[in-house]
């Protein structure tokens, strides 16, 4: 299906884009159609999923594919474990497609509207220091090059391509199909608690490396961290599910309503924001239960609001979150977001964030409607001193000559690029500043 091309925002209300045309794949034929005509036209092209970048990775000026009907499962591979995936397919639809195979993916963030396609294009992660993001668990993918062919990256075939398009940014062409390693399906149990934010930070490595999946909010304004810690049990293990009133309470009523409401408030009265932190880190730590890793790991987020997170070597996470926490007390900002603390085991894939290194990641966010101007670029004078990589779906301001520098590999991904877009078909504005026309 196509259509005229109306304004398209993505979720956090920072980007917008009226493209030439909008059309709707409903397989790889149409994929490859759409980008033979772009071609022949002289148009851009890229595809879309969910919308949840808040950087311009998914601009499309020229030809937007929209890929909402490209989902679905396509096989599985029961022996390995490994099930190929249309890439459209949204992350909260693949429980429901692994449960009859008992199998379950390793880690997830804790969204999952993402379609899979633009989770690994932007390197999503979640956290656990022996885990990493998402994109470390393709072991095969099926992209559409500016030529309008095929291409095929697994085991068997180009190999050596795929720790390029694992985190490919839409760069290489327009993703298909993805072939995820899955791992049998497990029980999370799961701790949350109110704790000292001195004692957390001070013992930061010792948390990281004794829970299965660890991570803290700080409210500016506490001297509170909330701690998550889950813990990995097989699947027929007891679960101890949030009761659905609780759960309504916690996540629909207080994380969302009335933190919508409140947050407006501290808009046009921010003296009401330190109060609101207080209250709200109290209230988001205490629980404990025990469920499927699906239900543990993600939670219900309708507050818009705009977010930047850079990733640090593991090893200068507790500086740098010291840094962030004395730059919010110093200019006396009044900040109603949580600040994210989470942590990836390295990879080797060319673009991940942790590429080569174990990582902590530093997530700061604004509510939609306030300007995060000001805030996101004194934290991110912050993480520059400490070699930090940008989030590539997240709020950034570097250039290709500064990530080359952060990179090892990246001029390799560079020469994947001239190889199949040596036209820039599949370019944006984003894409050129962090790429390099």
């Amino acid at each position: 299906m196509t259509r005229p091309g109306g304004v398209w925002r993505n979720w956090g209300r920072s980007q917008k884009v009226r493209p030439h045309r909008i059309e709707f794949p409903v397989d790889e034929g149409a994929v490859r159609r759409a980008v033979a005509a772009a071609s022949a036209r002289s148009l851009t092209v890229k595809a879309v999923g969910a919308g949840h970048s808040f950087s311009g990775i998914a601009v499309a000026a020229g030809i937007m594919l929209d890929l909402r009907d490209l989902r679905g499962l396509i096989d599985v591979d029961r022996d390995r474990g490994r099930v190929r995936l249309r890439a459209g397919t949204r992350l909260w639809e693949i429980p429901a497609i692994l449960a009859p195979y008992g199998l379950a993916m390793p880690n997830l963030g804790d969204i999952d509207r993402q379609t899979v396609a633009g989770a690994i294009s932007t390197g999503t992660h979640g956290t656990g220091l022996r885990f990493g993001g998402i994109s470390t668990q393709v072991v095969g993918a099926t992209l559409v090059t500016a030529d309008g062919e095929l291409l095929r990256v697994d085991e068997e075939s180009n190999s050596e391509l795929l720790p390029a398009v694992a985190v490919g940014l839409g760069a290489l062409g327009i993703l298909v199909d993805v072939t995820l390693q899955c791992v049998p399906a497990f029980v999370l149990d799961a701790t949350e608690r109110l704790e000292s934010l001195t004692a957390v930070t001070g013992a930061l490595d010792d948390r990281v490396g004794a829970a299965d999946h660890f991570e803290f909010y700080w409210f500016p304004h506490t001297d509170d961290a909330v701690t998550k810690e889950n813990l990995r049990l097989p699947e027929g293990s007891p679960t101890r599910p949030i009761p659905p009133v609780r759960r309504w309470v916690d996540e629909s009523l207080l994380a969302n309503g009335v933190y919508r409401a409140t947050c407006a408030v501290g808009t046009v009265v921010p003296a009401t924001v330190p109060p609101v932190a207080r209250v709200a880190s109290a209230l988001m730590g205490n629980r404990t239960y025990a469920d499927r890793s699906h239900r543990v790991f993600t939670q219900s987020r309708t507050v818009r609001f705009r977010e930047m997170e850079y990733a640090v070597a593991l090893a200068d996470l507790p500086a740098a979150f010291a840094a962030v926490r004395d730059l919010v007390t110093e200019r006396g900002w009044r900040i109603s977001f949580p600040v994210e603390v989470r942590v990836a085991a390295a990879d080797d894939l060319w673009l991940s964030t942790a590429s080569g290194r174990e990582s902590g990641y530093i997530a700061v966010h604004r509510y939609w409607r306030e300007d995060p101007t000001e805030y996101f670029e004194a934290v991110e004078g912050i993480m520059r001193g400490f070699a930090g990589r940008p989030h590539w779906g997240k709020e950034h301001s570097l250039r290709a000559d500064e990530l080359r520098a952060l990179y090892p590999r990246f001029d390799d991904f560079l020469s994947v690029r001239d190889r199949f877009d040596p036209d820039r078909l599949f370019v944006n504005p984003y894409l050129a500043r962090v790429l390099g026309e």
